[in-house]
């Protein structure tokens, strides 16, 4: 009997699997090799259409990349660990008196953040909680990133808070509870003498499946 004929659906599925194994391999290799492999088959050929690894940015990056020493060292240890979770930070206690003082500084006084008592009666938490914006505010501390004795990038000269992409707050953190940071970087990219990093961090609540905040972060390094 002859050999089965694989179905369209089969072909798919091993085109799909090889166009990975392709791309995890090669993406690495320097771009002068892989955009000359890319051009051998053509633009309009069925590799050179589905791995999408060189256009403009992608080679600016890289051009970057080997004008600064500093800024090649960084990046080279970074994206090693890129999508891996690099820091776990020490666990730090929501008190009453931080919830207050973030609401003196801030303006933010509802009753379910500041209010003991009532909160005790009438919210389903039984208790209160700190504002979605204290737990984010405390990222720098959390992540390390504000001690000037131990910076995390000692090769640049400058570091940048850019600002984030997005945040959520996925659960309350209750008055007494313990949180923590847990990062890992998930983008690098290069600019002129500079890098911008973007981070997830995830604000652990001690004892819960669920965190406080999911943000993601973006520093910009100066070399």
């Amino acid at each position: 009997m002859g050999s089965k004929k694989p179905m369209p659906q089969e072909n798919t599925t091993v085109s799909n699997r090889l166009i990975e194994r392709l791309e995890s391999n090669i993406r690495h290799w320097p771009i002068s090799i892989n955009k000359k492999l890319v051009d051998s088959f053509g633009t309009d050929s069925y590799l050179g259409h589905y791995l999408h690894l060189f256009d403009p940015e992608t080679e600016k990056a890289e051009k970057f990349i080997n004008q600064c020493p500093d800024l090649k060292t960084v990046y080279l240890r970074l994206v090693q660990d890129i999508n891996q979770e690099t820091f776990v930070g020490d666990w730090f206690e929501i008190n009453q008196q931080c919830i207050d003082q973030f609401a003196k500084v801030t303006g933010d006084n509802q009753w379910i953040h500041t209010d003991p008592e009532r909160s005790n009666e009438e919210s389903p938490f039984k208790t209160t909680i700190s504002q979605g914006f204290l737990t984010l505010s405390l990222i720098p501390m959390l992540t390390n990133s504000i001690d000037p004795d131990n910076t995390i990038y000692p090769e640049a000269r400058m570091v940048v808070n850019y600002g984030m992409n997005k945040v959520i707050f996925p659960y309350p953190v209750k008055v007494g509870k313990r949180i923590r940071a847990r990062t890992r970087v998930i983008k690098l990219v290069p600019l002129k003498r500079g890098l911008e990093i973007v981070r997830e961090v995830r604000m652990e609540i001690e004892k819960s499946s669920r965190a406080a905040c999911v943000a993601e972060t973006v520093l910009r390094l100066y070399f």
